[in-house]
């Protein structure tokens, strides 16, 4: 259950991050409010996630997967460049939260 809830926080920062532009600098009500659902949702999920699994984990997870995704979602939506360079940083974040989900390293 607290892995379904870290997904849902994720997805919801997501959400959140994603509509930060479209808000246009929060003048748009619609995705303005989006953002604050997003986030409120976010946060809540996540805090309901610490319960059960430890914060260095849980934040490592919401974070560089929530970034990662949401730079994916920048270039497929709001057609930003995804460079090779940022391409790689992307592969790092993703490997780095595999690497703190895998375990002691030995």
């Amino acid at each position: 259950m607290p892995y379904l809830l870290l997904i849902v926080a994720i997805m919801a920062e997501v959400v959140a991050s994603s509509l930060l532009k479209a808000t246009d600098g929060f003048r748009k009500l619609a995705p303005s409010l989006g953002v604050v659902v997003g986030y409120g949702v976010a946060f809540y999920t996540l805090s309901l996630t610490l319960l059960t699994l430890p914060l260095g984990i849980t934040y490592a997870m919401w974070s560089g997967l929530g970034t990662a995704a949401t730079a994916i979602i920048g270039g497929i939506v709001y057609k930003e460049v995804i460079s090779l360079k940022k391409a790689l940083g992307l592969l790092c974040i993703i490997v780095g939260v595999v690497l703190l989900n895998s375990g002691e390293l030995v």
